[in-house]
This record gives structure tokens, sequence and C-alpha cells, in this order.
């Protein structure tokens, strides 16, 4: 981000010698942070989302919230995991940010296709879940968290997912809740 106000030299030294004196923080290579400190916490550790948004700035990647991650960001989970895992179009790689880890990891296109957009995050969640363990609360609670363009957009994505997610899709999108 900052190669217009210098050479990748120049850029890389001055990010090292703002890091080494405790200005920034180093998350990874070339992701920097300015350290949040609590009074009685001491320095926080970044946000997933904030770490997140960086990777896909830098990087130029889509990346899609799956498994148990998924699950919690809906509400279908109260387990916040210790291992958040995204599925991407780019590298598989792993990402440690103290004790929190983020696991990319690649994936089909047609997975992605619905990436960034609130039915991918269902069909994520519901994936984790299973088909098993899908039941009328399922339902009800993504009815409620969901709004109507957003169930909406399920029947139009309906298309990327296996036949028992669509006909969970069908029963969180239907107007009479059936």
């Amino acid at each position: 981000d900052f190669l217009d106000l210098g050479s990748r030299q120049a850029v890389d030294l001055a990010l090292h010698r703002l890091a080494k004196k405790g200005t920034l923080r180093r998350l990874a290579r070339g992701l920097y942070d300015y350290p949040c400190v609590d009074a009685d916490l001491g320095p926080l550790s970044p946000t997933t989302d904030a770490v997140v948004k960086a990777l896909k700035g830098r990087d130029n990647i889509l990346l899609q919230p799956a498994g148990g991650y998924a699950a919690n960001l809906l509400g279908l989970s109260d387990q916040v995991p210790m291992k958040i895992v995204f599925l991407t179009d780019g590298p598989a790689r792993r990402v440690q940010l103290g004790k929190q880890v983020i696991m990319l990891k690649h994936t089909t296109p047609r997975v992605m296709a619905t990436a960034g957009r609130i039915s991918g995050l269902v069909i994520q969640a519901l994936r984790h879940i299973g088909q098993r363990h899908v039941d009328d609360s399922t339902v009800v609670r993504l009815r409620k968290r969901l709004s109507v363009d957003d169930r909406k957009q399920l029947l139009q994505d309906i298309r990327y997912v296996p036949t028992w997610i669509a006909a969970i899709l069908r029963r969180v999108a239907d107007p009479d809740g059936k």
C-alpha cells in the first residue's frame, strides 16, 4: 500500500523500524497493525475481521468463513473455535495471531461463487452442522436472523449447493415458514 511513497526497500525498512520501535505490530509477512493497549489486559490482538480484510486487500483474494466460525457468526453455535477456517480462491496457508489460528483453505470456484454473501455464510454453516443435525429450531433461528432480501438471495444461490442444503434453504426462504 505504501509503494507510491518510496521504493520497496525503503518501505520495508520503514515498516521494520516502526515494528521494532513498537509503533506498529507485525502480524505476518506484509501485515501490520497499530497495537491497541488495554489498561488491564495489555496489548490486544487484532480482530479476525481486521486481519481477514487486510489479507483480502493485500492478496486480492476472496475469503468465505467456514466451519464452526460460520455457524458461530450466524448464532447457530455458541462455541468460538480456536482455529478459524476461511475458504479461499488463493493459496492455502495458516496465519497465527497469538493463540488464535486462521486457516485459509483453497477450494473450488463453485464453492467460492457465494463468497462474501450471506448465502455463502449460511451454506458453510449448514455444511458444518451436517444434514442429520439441522432441525426445525435451526431453520427458525436462520429465518429470524436473515432479512427478506437475504432469504431471496438464498434462493438465487441455491444452484451452488447439494440437494440436502437446497431443501433447507427453501424452508428458510419460504415466506410461510414451512
